[in-house]
């Protein structure tokens, strides 16, 4: 979802086709993903996935084409999206998203309108689409071990508009639908792509608002990423040790291979990934970030940079994902170890994040 500075000279039908190859392979793809969350057990029939699909690929192709459109407005050349496929035994969401190639853009008035709208365009499509998931889940208590989902101040909100609570509180949460499954996961991609790094959308914005000096100051900043996996383990570290200070709970979550470290160490993985992605981004760009220009922005370049700032802030999650540990039979031997079950809507029940 970032824009990759790279010319290419494939020819233009040939692109075309590569274009809508990868398309149909990241509908294939999420689609599987979404069929595995209704029926965890099995994939098939893969069209029950299309609740989570859709709705994802709807959010994907208007943030890209966001990207595109302030591309072209500008008279910048762009190539259409690359979407990234990503079979469900390896990624939760059944893609990496999506890329599109231009040349480095100098101009930063035109960088600054060019990397927000991205980001702006598909949010604006994200928080309608959410809402309805979560107009479709339901509350019910959290039981045994299972997958959260990231909690943001803008999520949090969202939740409490839908329920009328803040939760998860009181042994309970809310249980997403797939179509708000979908939407919180265009929360997590805005969230990444916003990062203010290298040649992510955040890292365009930066440079277009701060000048060439952000690009040093970015390179020392990116290890802040490790800083915080490590604030990450600690802190859930903390929380799931203290949740299994009870023997008995312990006993039973530890038939299910469930310990404070490997749950703690789960939560911290994302940041490392991430820190790991930037780093690779950087070597095979050449560096963090082309020079621009030197000249003033404007007011509403201004205005437009802080908008995207409140924005990062309002969706940031610094737990995107880890397991949950709810309420647990201690007479029994098992607990459940999934986050999805099948509701009586054809939905699907996925545990959510606590406050982090």
């Amino acid at each position: 979802m970032s824009d990759t500075p790279v010319r290419t000279n494939r020819k233009p039908s040939s692109s075309l086709w590569f274009h809508a190859l990868l398309f149909l392979a990241t509908v294939i793809t999420t689609t599987a993903t979404g069929a595995i969350y209704v029926h965890p057990e099995r994939m098939l029939p893969i069209a029950d996935g299309w609740t989570f699909s859709v709705p994802l690929l709807v959010i994907l192709l208007c943030h890209e084409f966001g990207h595109f459109t302030a591309a072209r407005l500008h008279g910048v050349k762009a190539s259409l999206p690359y979407f990234l496929p990503l079979p469900p035994p390896i990624g939760m969401l059944g893609t990496l998203g999506a890329v599109i190639r231009m040349p480095p853009a100098t101009d930063r008035r035109k960088l600054i309108d060019i990397g927000a709208a991205g980001p702006l365009a598909g949010l604006v499509v994200a928080i309608p689409i959410l809402f309805y998931g979560l107009s479709l889940s339901k509350v019910a208590p959290l039981v045994g071990v299972g997958m959260q989902e990231g909690n943001s101040l803008l999520y949090a909100l969202m939740k409490f508009v839908v329920t009328g609570r803040w939760l998860p509180s009181n042994g309970e949460d809310i249980m997403l639908h797939p179509t708000a499954l979908a939407g919180w996961a265009g929360l997590l991609l805005t969230m990444i792509n916003l990062l203010p790094f290298g040649q992510l959308d955040g890292g365009h914005v930066a440079v277009a608002y701060l000048g060439n000096r952000y690009t040093s100051f970015s390179r020392r900043l990116s290890p802040a990423l490790l800083l915080l996996s490590v604030g990450v383990f600690a802190w859930v570290w903390f929380l799931t040790d203290s949740l299994l200070a009870d023997p008995a709970v312990a006993k039973v979550l530890a038939s299910q291979g469930v310990d404070s470290v490997s749950v703690a160490l789960a939560a911290a993985m994302p940041w490392l990934v991430w820190f790991g992605m930037l780093r690779l981004m950087s070597f095979l760009a050449g560096g963090e970030h082309p020079a621009v220009d030197d000249k003033p922005l404007g007011r509403s370049r201004g205005v437009l940079f802080w908008l995207v700032v409140a924005v990062f802030v309002s969706i940031f999650m610094p737990v995107p994902l880890r397991f949950s540990i709810g309420k647990v039979d201690v007479s029994s031997t098992t607990t459940p170890t999934k986050a999805a079950t099948n509701n009586d809507d054809g939905g699907v029940d996925a545990q959510d994040d606590g406050g982090d």
